[in-house]
């Protein structure tokens, strides 16, 4: 059996209709990421239903954080378990529909708390956010035992490439369809929101939920039907669960054995979440300095997603040419410094210093002034190295974990962006309160970022055995 057919797990890789399906689980969950987390639910949550775009970023950071809080005492425990049991479909499964649920009842969270309660609001988004974490770890642990070797980075990049289709598809459909409709004269839009949709009562901000929990139900079929899944084990769960404790346990024994993974882990705790801090708090940013509607924000987002789309597919061809760490700390160090240009943005002013005014430059009902447009351009840049840097961190992962334990390995990969996961959140959510300014709250994850690409330096890219493995 040659190289090429063999996966990470040194293991016979699936077909391409296993490996190929299993993209479209990230087809699946992204888009609830980029309607409902980063361009219009959390925004319109912030502004309208908060009111207070300060205190409205603040709360959103509290709610990351304290998901990030819990997540980081199980996630490690229960991919430990997922491992013993060599499913993960179920589990799967499980989350996915919890998660669904979750999305349909966003559009019960209405302005005024005339739906749901802003605390039941909170427990809803609270729910959410940690099943969708949950989800990533479980479809994350699939890629080392089905991904042929000389394809992983490919093969991850496509799949975030999928992700950004998805979600380019669905805000075209929400702008065109309920966003646009009856806000300008153009001949190719509808006279009126498609549905019965009310406008003036944000129907169309909260129809993301529901639009986004059916797209992930179906998208996630293929990944249920033709990727091949571990064999299950014949042990009941109660051992499956005490055997997966102690496994966790033994790993954190032998720390020194896993010290490159160890390095990597605490380096991408800190540079993946700033960078998902600039995703999440981008458009909320963006929002409360230009008073973005929803309409914009959805354009913004749809050239984003685009700008994304091609940067995980030249990103996942580039992590197959250059390796994955270097790959990586070319994203992450782009990324750093990108971060530092949005936040000189205000708006009569960029680049911290040069004041530009906030007149239109040209005709056009949005992005009219200097400072929007020079934003909008910056963000397809972060966006383009954001991706990259996501694709090449999981495939990274995937090279140095040992195959057998992928699933705790890859618990622990998402417990290194749920620890800061509620740290960066928090800094946000302080650095806001305490100076009552988004621009310094925001700025604060760029030394998330810095100090991640200096640890990233010491790690190898070498694949680690199990302790007690031949």
């Amino acid at each position: 059996m040659t190289t090429r057919t063999l996966s990470l797990a040194g293991t016979p890789a699936a077909s391409p209709l296993g490996y190929f399906s299993w993209t479209f689980g990230q087809a699946a969950r992204d888009p609830y990421y980029i309607l409902v987390i980063i361009w219009i639910f959390y925004p319109y949550f912030s502004n309208t239903v908060v009111g207070d775009p300060v205190r409205g970023q603040a709360l959103i950071g509290y709610i990351t954080a304290a998901a990030g809080f819990l997540l980081a005492v199980t996630v490690p425990f229960l991919g430990a378990i997922a491992d013993k049991d060599g499913r993960r479909k179920p589990w799967l499964v499980a989350m996915v529909a919890v998660m669904t649920a979750g999305a349909l009842c966003l559009w019960f969270i209405e302005p005024e708390e005339r739906g749901l309660s802003l605390g039941l609001s909170v427990m809803v988004l609270f729910v959410i956010k940690i099943c969708f974490t949950v989800t990533e770890v479980f479809h994350n642990a699939m890629l080392p035992s089905i991904a042929p070797v000389h394809r992983v980075g490919q093969i991850s990049g496509v799949a975030f490439a999928l992700g950004n289709v998805g979600g380019l598809v669905l805000m075209m459909f929400v702008l065109f369809a309920f966003a646009m409709p009856g806000t300008q004269p153009w001949a190719f839009l509808p006279e009126a929101p498609l549905f019965g949709i009310d406008q003036a009562d944000h129907e169309h901000d909260r129809i993301v939920g529901p639009i986004s929990g059916a797209w992930m139900v179906v998208f996630m079929l293929p990944v249920l039907l033709f990727t091949p899944d571990g064999k299950a084990s014949p042990l009941p769960m109660w051992q499956l669960a005490r055997a997966g404790v102690q496994d966790v346990v033994q790993t954190l024994k032998h720390v020194r054995h896993y010290a490159n993974i160890a390095r990597y882990l605490l380096a991408r705790m800190f540079f993946i979440d700033g960078m998902a801090g600039v995703l999440t708090f981008g458009g909320i940013y963006a929002a409360g300095t230009f008073g973005w509607g929803t309409t914009t924000m959805l354009i913004f987002g749809l050239c984003t997603s685009g700008s994304a789309m091609v940067g995980a597919y030249i990103g996942g061809r580039l992590d197959d040419y250059l390796g994955s760490k270097r790959t990586l700390q070319i994203a992450v160090g782009t990324a750093s410094f990108v971060l530092l240009t949005l936040v000189s943005v205000q708006p009569d002013t960029i680049l911290y210093v040069f004041e530009v005014g906030s007149e239109p430059v040209w005709d056009s009902p949005y992005f009219a002034t200097i400072p929007e447009i020079f934003y909008f351009c910056t963000n397809q840049v972060f966006a383009l190295f954001f991706v990259t840097g996501l694709s090449a961190s999981r495939t990274l992962m995937a090279k140095i974990s040992p195959p057998e334990m992928a699933t705790q390995f890859f618990g622990l990969f998402a417990l290194s962006s749920t620890v800061t996961a509620f740290l960066a959140p928090l800094m946000v959510a302080t650095a806001t309160d305490l100076f009552e300014s988004q621009r310094i709250g925001f700025a604060s994850l760029a030394s998330l970022m810095i100090i991640g690409a200096v640890m990233l330096v010491k790690v190898r890219e070498e694949q680690a055995t199990a302790v007690g493995a031949a």
